[in-house]
């Protein structure tokens, strides 16, 4: 972060989730404020922090008295937070969740992270140039290109150990490797942004709140395997990391850090940017190139590799946002010292996007092998209210659900994929007792069902059938043999289908069926949803022991399904009940049941 010197200077978070709980509206009441009271006080904007559960965020230096930070925050705050903390001194208590000066619960948020890719995260202006070099960015650019060779910096990615975090995890020092032997004069080098897992938004973050250290990681890539451009392939949908990556663009090519002569070399270096529609089949890597080229987004067969024949059949490289970041602390540290974090075989940090049935959900980034449940319940804060965590999906909808069996699993690459489950980009979605691993399956499985491109039979029509099966058994329709058929599915999908999309795509109901098999018995022999959640296979009935007769129930019942004498007791028509599940948040007394 900048320093502030002597001069008071309050920071906002203005990433996406920032702005969705109302960051914008505090900036512009700070604007005000500051002006009216004609305070020497600098105002500034920065990325996610990772504290989402807790935005808009606040940060408030004063000289010689350290960083404040305030949660939760709305414009109507505002004002108090000037008045007493920047004009008086003293911070405003009940508002702090973070200090540096003494511990506050939500340190916990980050006692457990080790923060190298999000290392300018929630400090630095994302549409600052100066402030990521007084951060130290590009310095790892200019030492790679004026005393090293491309060959040695390969050398310190594969030494690093670093593996792409975009999902299967290869090697990416040997990927690199593989494309910078492949001949060819023209080579390209392509950032895969397109991130689409339901409930991930690492990518997402990492651009919004650091672009520099992506467009410097794709820099140090395109000079170790000889390629002059690159590409960032983002989602359309990120209009915010959109904007802040051209602006870090159009910055780097003003400053000299890409374009023609890179500090006095022979290296010259250029970016586009190209969005993307949104197809999640694009986040494959031949699917994206052909996107790129400007053909429908399908995947192709492989071999040849892209390293060989990729971009307009030029050798290319492909990793995602969150491997790229990693590069310059890579080159700047040495190898040793990323190395140094992490498990043999899965080496430095991971960031994942925590959300679903989670108290502190948001950003995190933790060294790899530490414990699932270290993540869960001292990072994330665990599952809210009385509930108990049940299980939590990983890797997105090519991933899997690891249960509350495997709780103290290690998180790597190879604890994982023993669950069924895999790493994948990062999302972390957590489920509680009342989630339906049924409905978690069908919910996945629709997902990739949509996103299929069509061009593999057993992708095309298999997902489909097995999305039938699922949504029968949700419906309380589901009969013997259906178990059978959706694993015979599964498997033949697995083996049959092209792309990683595919093969993919039946883990979450292979995953459930695994270790959750006795939900679906409950819903296909005994039209019973266990976690009560299918709607058609619930029953509302009212207790006449518990009845008081107040007529809540009757009130906002909007169908008009209970009925009943006031003091007296209420019955609910099964025929009229939509399950809308009124009745029973109305209800004082828990007398309405739900079976």
């Amino acid at each position: 972060m900048a320093e502030t010197g002597t001069l008071a200077q309050v920071t906002v978070g203005l990433s996406s989730c920032g702005i969705a709980a109302g960051a914008a509206d505090v900036m512009s009441a700070f604007e005000s404020e500051i002006a009216a009271r004609n305070l020497d006080v600098r105002l500034r904007r920065t990325g996610c922090v990772g504290m989402c559960y807790s935005e808009p965020i606040v940060d408030v230096d004063l000289p010689g008295e350290g960083r404040q930070t305030y949660g939760g925050i709305t414009a109507e705050q505002v004002g108090r937070i000037v008045e007493e903390h920047l004009v008086g001194g003293t911070p405003v208590e009940e508002w702090l969740v973070r200090a540096e000066d003494r511990e506050l619960p939500d340190e916990a948020y980050y006692s457990r992270q080790v923060r190298l890719v999000l290392r300018n995260a929630g400090t630095i202006d994302p549409e600052s140039i100066d402030e990521y070099i007084e951060a130290g960015g590009y310095a790892a650019l200019e030492k790679a290109l004026t005393s090293m060779t491309p060959n040695d910096v390969i050398a310190v990615m594969k030494e690093s150990g670093l593996r792409g975090r975009g999902g299967a995890g290869f090697p990416t020092g040997v990927k690199w490797d593989l494309a910078k032997k492949s001949p060819g004069e023209k080579k390209y080098v392509i950032v895969n942004a397109d991130e689409g897992d339901p409930g991930a938004f690492m990518d997402r973050s990492i651009l919004e709140g650091d672009p520099h250290s992506v467009l410097e990681g794709l820099a140090i890539a395109g000079f170790a395997i000889g390629a002059d451009e690159g590409y960032f392939y983002v989602r359309a949908e990120y209009p915010l990391a959109v904007k802040r990556l051209e602006i870090a663009i159009a910055d780097a090519r003003e400053r000299g850090f890409i374009g023609d002569g890179l500090f006095g070399t022979d290296f010259s270096f250029d970016v586009h940017v190209k969005e993307g529609a949104g197809a999640f089949v694009c986040g494959e890597e031949t699917a994206l190139m052909a996107s790129i080229e400007g053909r429908r987004g399908m995947p192709r067969i492989r071999p040849p590799y892209p390293a060989v024949e990729g971009l307009w059949r030029k050798p290319s490289n492909i990793n995602n946002v969150e491997t790229y970041a990693n590069v310059p602390w890579i080159i700047a540290n040495g190898p040793e010292a990323y190395a140094a974090y992490g498990t043999e075989t899965s080496k430095g940090t991971k960031v994942f996007a925590l959300a679903g049935k989670i108290a502190r959900g948001g950003l995190v980034e933790v060294p790899m092998g530490i414990g699932l449940r270290e993540v869960i319940d001292e990072v994330g804060g665990g599952v809210p209210g009385d509930h108990e965590f049940k299980a939590v999906q990983l890797g997105g909808p090519s991933g899997g659900c690891i249960p509350r069996e495997h709780f103290d699993i290690a998180v790597d690459y190879e604890s994982l994929v023993k669950t069924g489950a895999i790493m994948g980009s990062g999302g972390m979605v957590v489920m509680d007792d009342t989630t339906c691993m049924v409905d978690i399956a069908r919910f996945f499985l629709n997902f990739t069902q949509d996103e299929s491109c069509g061009k593999c039979t057993f992708c095309r029509v298999g997902t489909k059938r097995m999305l039938e099966v699922l949504e029968r058994i949700c419906e309380g329709e589901g009969r013997e043999g259906d178990i059978e058929l959706l694993e015979e599915l599964g498997d033949k999908i697995v083996s049959s289908s092209l792309c990683g999309l595919g093969q993919s795509a039946p883990n979450p109901v292979l995953t459930t069926l695994r270790y959750f098999r006795d939900e679906y018995e409950a819903h296909i022999n005994e039209k019973r949803c266990p976690a009560h959640a299918c709607k058609p296979l619930l029953t509302y009935t009212i207790d006449p022991e518990a009845c008081t007769g107040c007529t809540l129930c009757d009130k906002v019942c909007p169908v008009g399904a209970v009925s009943g004498e006031r003091k007296g007791i209420h019955t609910i028509d099964q025929e009229l009940c939509t399950k809308c599940d009124a009745c029973r948040a109305a209800c004082k007394f828990d007398a309405v049941i739900v079976e």
